[in-house]
């Protein structure tokens, strides 16, 4: 729901690189209400300044692609991926390792709790 990725967002908790910023909701500071299953959720916020609309989906669709790549990230974390403007230009290696790079310290955060 939008409430839940606004959550992400406030949060303040973030790692990015040149072309990227993931910002990360971890269980110990998620307070849900509700009972439901929990399931890793993935965010993409690809903003009119990174592009036109097809500039826009090709990013969205590079950033799912990655995301699955790099699922070594527990079922129960929120992350939304926000493309700078510079990720359209960026090649899909790049990219690759950038989100590798900042997936790394929200693994680290998810093994502290």
């Amino acid at each position: 729901s939008h409430r839940d990725f606004v959550t992400v967002l406030k949060r303040r908790r973030k790692a990015g690189g040149k072309d990227i910023v993931v910002h990360y909701l971890v269980p110990d500071d998620h307070h849900d209400d509700d009972d439901r299953t929990v399931h890793r959720r993935l965010g993409l916020a690809v903003s009119k300044s990174v592009g036109h609309a097809v500039t826009r989906n090709t990013v969205k669709r590079r950033f799912r692609v990655l995301a699955r790549a790099h699922e070594d990230l527990p079922a129960h974390c929120d992350i939304v991926l926000r493309a700078k403007p510079s990720a359209a230009t960026a090649s899909f290696a790049s990219l690759d390792q950038q989100i590798a790079k900042a997936f790394a310290p929200v693994a680290h955060k998810v093994a502290e709790a």
